[in-house]
């Protein structure tokens, strides 16, 4: 039945924006500490490990190439993303960017969507419209002085991490495990070749912190890789631009864990976006 399709989709899609919020509410906690690229490739190490024992211990087929290499190459591309993400925050007023990586992250996927599969029901481009929205409001803080470089940083790595998300579901022909899997291990080679020509400027900033870092990188790897399986599998039964929108609603997870533990209080924008992202969820699910 597609109403319950639909809503099975928007389930699996929230699951993946509490565990992503979540994995970046540990890792930007984590970071406060020691470096975010080191809590990163201690994560994606760890649960790449993960993911191939259990494909070799469920004898897990492997997939037709062309898969396996969108799922790589996905992968791959979203960690250099990343990097680009966490340099584009770096380079000024972290509101706009930020906005304008969320608000790309979920539009990319809902365009090929719309190319691909045909427009959805009009409820559900309301629904769509509305995300959009409360994306925008939920991440975007006011702020003045970003540089024009960490704005086309931000777009960057948006579009990098839309494009990932569209490489997943391709990739889930052949499998969410081994989409999954794939993913992580060009994840992991990204993030290697990152960390070497980052590594340098760390010790010629100040000695990075070695230690302490693992246990925050695992819990925001094991949490993300939660939010792939729920993504991927909603994205692959259902439509695309749907589980895609409502996964890139994390931000608003990761803003209700730092009230609830740090005690950061959201702003009133931040609070109406939730609202209308609520809203869109309901319209989605319909």
């Amino acid at each position: 039945m597609p109403g319950s399709s639909s809503a099975a989709s928007v389930g699996l899609g929230l699951v993946a924006a509490t565990t992503w919020g979540g994995s970046d509410f540990a890792g930007g906690y984590g970071a406060r500490r020691s470096p975010a690229l080191l809590i990163v490739a201690s994560g994606h190490t760890l649960t790449l490990l993960i993911l191939l024992t259990i494909c070799s211990f469920i004898h897990s087929p492997f997939p037709h190439t062309t898969q396996f290499l969108q799922g790589a190459i996905g992968g791959l591309e979203g960690s250099l993303a990343l990097a680009a993400f966490y340099r584009a925050l770096a380079m000024g007023a972290m509101g706009l960017t930020a906005a304008l990586t969320g608000l790309l992250t979920a539009l990319v996927p809902v365009l090929y969507a719309l190319w691909s599969e045909g427009l959805p029901r009009p409820i559900a481009v309301i629904g769509i419209l509305l995300g959009c929205v409360a994306i925008w409001l939920i991440a975007h803080s006011p702020g003045h002085g970003t540089p024009p470089a960490a704005l086309a940083l931000g777009a960057i790595s948006g579009a990098g991490f839309g494009l990932q998300l569209v490489l997943l579901k391709l990739a889930s022909v052949g499998g969410v495990l081994w989409a999954l899997t794939s993913a992580r291990i060009g994840g992991v080679f990204g993030i290697a070749v990152v960390l070497a020509f980052a590594l340098p400027t760390m010790f010629r900033t100040g000695k990075p912190r070695w230690y302490g870092f693992w246990w925050m990188g695992i819990l925001a790897g094991g949490l993300d890789t939660i939010g792939n399986v729920g993504y991927t599998i909603a994205a692959h039964n259902g439509r695309l631009d749907v589980a895609a929108m409502v996964s890139s609603l994390y931000p608003g997870f990761t803003i209700l864990l730092a009230a609830l533990i740090l005690r950061e209080r959201p702003t009133r924008r931040q609070t109406l976006g939730m609202g209308i992202a609520l809203a869109s969820v309901v319209l989605l699910s319909f």
